[in-house]
């Protein structure tokens, strides 16, 4: 299993998941209308590293981090 976290305004809880790709975890999290507009604009981290290849593998006990995009100064 691994863990998603999901950072900033999105205000979803963590969620626990059995799956093997960051790309088979985005068509999971794609099912939720409310998780599917963030995911084209967020930003993915695996335990704290940022990812940017859909096919990244996923291990027991990964942290998947969805950082929406914030503005400031």
């Amino acid at each position: 299993m691994i863990t998603v976290e999901f950072l900033g305004p999105i205000g979803i809880a963590p969620m626990a998941m059995a799956v093997a790709t960051f790309d088979e975890l985005s068509e999971q999290l794609m099912k939720s209308e409310e998780i599917a507009f963030w995911l084209p604009v967020c930003a993915v981290a695996i335990n704290d590293t940022l990812i940017h290849d859909r096919s990244t593998p996923l291990c027991d006990g990964d942290r998947v981090s969805l950082l929406p995009p914030v503005c400031g100064g």
